[in-house]
């Protein structure tokens, strides 16, 4: 099965409702959460014109840690974070409501 098919097999369930279990709900939260990270450190990465390798170098990561992060197969810790917003120069802003998140890095003014 195709991830189109997955999906629409997904859509149907729930439609009929059927409810997954909470600990497939909450491990999908916990995906998504990670995804939007990692997409906001993909955004502000590429809005510098900066490679991963440099900054993995800037944040004394490795440029496997950065790519993992940016794919959203990791949570970073918060001293983790620290070092992604300085050397992203920009402050992050994270927001958590429930099951959704909101993820930014905001550029520190020129």
């Amino acid at each position: 099965m195709n991830h189109a098919q997955w999906k629409l097999a997904r859509e149907r369930k729930a439609a009929e409702g059927y409810a997954e279990p909470p600990e497939v709900e909450a491990t999908r939260t916990e995906i998504r959460m990670a995804f939007d990270l990692g997409q906001a450190v993909y955004d502000r990465r590429t809005e510098l014109g900066i490679s991963q390798t440099e900054l993995a170098r800037r944040a004394r990561m490795t440029q496997p840690q950065v790519s993992k992060l940016e794919l959203g197969g990791t949570v970073p810790t918060l001293p983790l974070l620290a070092r992604l917003a300085g050397a992203l120069d920009a402050s992050l802003n994270i927001a958590l409501d429930g099951d959704t998140s909101t993820v930014a890095f905001i550029p520190h003014a020129a």
